[in-house]
């Protein structure tokens, strides 16, 4: 891998694995997860509008095509972005960081029930059964001081999500032309979905802490990003972009931990291990049919899975 392309995965890497640290600021100082989700899709849709006008790509014309973007944009962009925002209301942003890695365990789920992931090899299946006995250790339901919550299940939520969408995108959206206008034209339909739960993001009561963490997630982990995983893809293959994946939780827990003072236990860092180890596993080929997208890499055309 050349340095630029090195440099770019770890600046993917931190800026994707900070959005956990944004989101945890933004509602520790003032702004609602409705209030976070709509500023969040509008800046990442003027972002991406911008990459998009500076290539050259312009927005899609098909009818059928922005249909599938409006499915696409609420599976993919506003429920998750949502989810994440409520869950990180009681939980740290380090254990949304871990859980945010599941993703790629829910996506072969999901294609086991559809049928869509047949001949699975024995260690695949393996692999989601120890991805999915990590996340149980996270949360320790056996124990009073456990994590196991509503804010829990919203931060799985927002990964099943993620995988839903693929899924949906993987069969629906196969043009890869002008993926930056594709990825544009998406956040713009998360943006009219979010802006549905205006009438429930209460008044406005921000400080400046809480607008640039807002503004950092919207332009920096939303939009930029996209470019960032589209350039690494372009030059050194899917395979070392989806690496990316990997890093973010251990970036998720260790902001968490300088930064906000998150007390990280023995538990939860042997769960993540045991999480990213099953994912590792479910990735293997050899099996019939393709490992699906690692825990924030979507298809090319639309790279907006960050937390």
């Amino acid at each position: 891998m050349s340095p630029t392309s090195t440099l770019r995965m770890a600046a993917l890497a931190l800026l994707w694995g900070s959005g956990f640290l944004w989101i945890k600021l933004a509602l520790d100082h003032g702004l609602s997860p409705a209030q976070i989700t709509i500023v969040r899709c509008a800046l990442g849709t003027a972002t991406l509008l911008v990459l998009a006008r500076s290539a050259g790509q312009r927005l899609p014309r098909s009818r059928a095509t922005w249909g599938h973007l409006v499915i696409a944009a609420l599976f993919c962009n506003a429920i998750p972005f949502a989810l994440f925002a409520i869950g990180e209301q009681h939980l740290d942003s380090g254990i949304a960081g871990v859980l945010n890695a599941t993703t790629p365990l829910w996506s072969l789920l999901i294609g086991l029930l559809l049928g869509t992931d047949r001949g699975l090899r024995p260690l695949r299946l393996t692999g989601l059964v120890v991805g999915f006995a990590g996340t149980v250790l996270i949360f320790a339901p056996w124990q009073r001081s456990g994590l196991l919550s509503w804010s829990a299940l919203a931060l799985l939520g927002a990964a099943a999500s993620y995988a839903v969408a693929f899924a949906y995108m993987a069969r629906k959206l196969t043009d890869k032309r002008a993926p930056m206008a594709m990825s544009a034209a998406q956040m713009l339909m998360a943006t009219g979905w979010a802006t549905l739960s205006a009438p429930v993001a209460g008044p406005v009561d921000a400080d400046l802490v809480a607008l640039g963490a807002v503004t950092a997630l919207g332009v920096l982990g939303t939009g930029i990003t996209f470019y960032l995983n589209y350039r690494l893809i372009a030059d050194e293959g899917p395979t070392a972009a989806a690496t990316v994946g990997y890093l973010l939780p251990v970036v998720s827990v260790t902001l968490g931990a300088v930064l906000l003072d998150e007390t990280v236990g023995l538990r939860v860092l042997s769960g993540m291990a045991v999480v990213l180890m099953g994912v590792a596993m479910t990735r293997v080929k050899g099996a019939r049919g393709t490992a699906r997208p690692a825990p924030t890499a979507p298809p090319p055309r639309t790279k907006l899975h960050a937390p």
